[in-house]
């Protein structure tokens, strides 16, 4: 589990960043990313300059940064100018350095596939098989995985028909299907799982990714019979799809004599199929 305060190295230098809870995002000091693709010898000079040009520009993407106090050189706590993931992005585009021209090619990319993938939405599944093989899950895992995704964007559709289209309300849903089928909220899941930024279905058991689908499906059946007009009312057909599945767990986990519901998260299932990998590999040698 990554400490709230932490130093990633890049290219031998390092660049704090600070995890914030309530935003759920990592954040990262400006003046160290500009100190690592510029190599100035004075960053807060550059980044003053930078940020005026900015602003000049109307970019309030980047100078529309928080304040942080991250440990500085001399050990003490100060307040850091910080940007977020999609802040540093967008900075990176604005500084004319080599170092920084690979991230740009790559971000062109991305923007490319994303654009390609609106045109053919199965593209977008072929990159998500090829990113989790990267990652080392198995192809059963990765089929499980596309489908529940498949599932999900039908219950989204379904919540955008009864008239829900809130990001913060389909985040309100979920939680109560969460907690519905395993007891525990989506953030007290992904606690139990040393997670933070981190995919919580990413990091799911095939079992546990089983439940969640059922739970899922169950809720858009649910939805699409019962017609609801009102949040409240999709709030409590959330609640009915998600029991249905923890009483399917609370079934299982009777017959197993243990909880389905886990600490282990993906690098531990990933080092676990690993290690059974090698002991087939062994067993065939001898």
């Amino acid at each position: 589990m990554n400490p709230p305060h932490a130093i990633k190295l890049f290219e031998n230098k390092k660049v704090r960043v600070e995890w914030v809870e309530a935003d759920q995002k990592w954040y990262f000091s400006i003046i160290d990313v500009i100190a690592v693709l510029t190599e100035s010898e004075n960053p807060q000079t550059y980044w003053r300059v930078l940020k005026m040009r900015l602003k000049e520009e109307g970019n309030e993407t980047v100078t529309n940064c928080n304040g942080l106090k991250m440990i500085a050189p001399d050990g003490k706590m100060r307040i850091t100018d910080v940007g977020d993931t999609e802040q540093i992005l967008r900075l990176v585009q604005s500084i004319p350095s080599k170092k920084a021209e690979h991230f740009k090619l790559w971000l062109a990319m991305v923007g490319n596939e994303r654009i390609n993938e609106t045109y053919d939405p199965e593209l977008a599944f072929d990159r998500a098989m090829k990113t989790y093989l990267q990652k080392g899950y198995s192809k059963e895992w990765i089929n499980q995985r596309l489908k529940t995704i498949e599932v999900r964007k039908e219950l989204t559709d379904e919540w955008n028909r009864a008239g829900i289209d809130k990001v913060s309300d389909y985040a309100i849903l979920t939680n109560e299907i969460t907690k519905a089928w395993s007891g525990k909220t989506v953030s007290e899941y992904k606690q139990l799982k040393n997670l933070k930024k981190e995919n919580l279905r990413d990091n799911m058991t095939n079992l546990e990714l089983v439940l969640n689908l059922l739970a899922e499906a169950t809720t858009t059946e649910l939805s699409k019979k019962e017609n609801p007009k009102t949040f409240p009312e999709s709030k409590h057909i959330a609640i009915k799809g998600g029991t249905v599945a923890g009483n399917t767990r609370k079934d299982i986990e009777k017959q197993l004599g243990e909880s389905i519901i886990t600490s282990k998260n993906a690098q531990d299932n990933l080092l676990e199929l690993s290690s059974k990998n090698i002991l087939i590999e062994n067993k065939k040698k001898k």
